[in-house]
């Protein structure tokens, strides 16, 4: 009997060892804030409000080069959600599917940052431009206006945006919204001193245009610093293919304006700007290449890209582009 007894009191030991084991995450990431976060210049400006001092538990839904608006959210994805504290996302067309899943989150008290609806009635309307190639799904919804989702594009915005972060951090975990307060200033500063260099370089800049064979993403920045352009698609667009008379009007623009430069995003496999230098007078136009941010990879991440130093990038190129 004692040695029932004894055996008893091993295995329930060892079992409370295991569950033990077991609990542990949980007890670790007490008082941890979870935020889930779609895109990456929105992960990156909640890691940089959240400091190195504060342990935030920050995922990204696209980090594998997927595209923004192709992207469909796997089961995973759904649960990272669905307990999360803070939700970012950029909204509109795109992001149709997070209703939905939000209706599902178990978290009720789910603090929800759509920018799109922070923006209001700054958000603008997707715009057909003289000379873009227009979507043929967009016969279907003629009545209903499409907005540009690339809002992450402006300094201005992301300085709107930053401040809202910060705002949810603290409410999430007021202990350490001192620190939010302090790390929001610290990096719009940033963001100022960036928005401030992109206005000089367009001030003294001799071409106040830019022509895309590509998709035009850039609208918001474009606004921002009262810069021209045309384009093949709208940045929203679905079309991979341009017409003949797209890539006529594009290449005669070029020659009307003497441009030195074509333009491109990132994700260009590029035949579309070179179709349209190959059909200019000159045929010696530099293609450049514009970030959008919208598909950075882990990869990137990892080796150190920023938000900031993207944007970085993408103003050396703009200079180019200018001159």
């Amino acid at each position: 009997m004692k040695k029932i007894i004894a055996a008893l009191c091993s295995i329930l030991i060892i079992a409370s060892a295991l569950s033990g084991c077991a609990a542990a995450p949980k007890t670790a990431d007490q008082g941890q804030v979870k935020v889930v976060a779609t895109i990456f210049p929105l992960y990156d400006w909640v890691r940089e409000v959240a400091g190195d001092d504060v342990d935030v538990n920050l995922d990204l839904l696209l980090d594998n080069g997927v595209d923004l608006h192709s992207y469909q959210p796997t089961a995973k994805d759904i649960m990272d959600i669905s307990d999360c504290d803070i939700f970012v996302y950029v909204g509109g067309e795109s992001d149709k599917w997070v209703a939905d899943t939000l209706k599902q989150a178990d978290n009720k008290d789910m603090i929800v940052l759509d920018l799109m609806d922070i923006l209001g009635d700054a958000a603008k309307e997707e715009e057909l431009k003289e000379g873009m190639q227009e979507d043929e799904h967009e016969h279907e919804h003629e009545e209903e206006p499409e907005y540009d989702e690339h809002v992450w594009l402006s300094l201005k915005n992301t300085k709107l945006f930053v401040g809202k972060i910060a705002e949810a951090l603290s409410k999430a975990d007021s202990q350490h919204a001192d620190a939010f307060k302090t790390n929001a200033e610290s990096y719009t500063q940033k963001l100022d001193s960036l928005d401030k260099q992109y206005t000089e370089a367009v001030d003294n800049a001799s071409v106040k245009t830019l022509l895309f064979g590509d998709r035009f993403p850039f609208r918001y920045m474009t606004d921002d610093y009262k810069l021209d352009y045309y384009a093949a698609f709208v940045g929203c667009s679905a079309e991979t293919e341009a017409s003949f008379e797209t890539i006529t009007f594009l290449s005669n623009k070029v020659d009307e304006l003497g441009l030195k430069t074509i333009m491109q995003i990132e994700s260009s496999d590029g035949s579309i700007a070179k179709t349209i230098r190959d059909n200019t007078k000159t045929k010696d136009q530099e293609i450049l290449t514009l970030d959008s941010i919208q598909n950075v990879t882990a990869e990137r991440i990892k080796a150190g890209e920023t938000y900031l130093s993207i944007m970085e990038s993408n103003l050396d190129v703009l200079k180019k582009a200018l001159a």
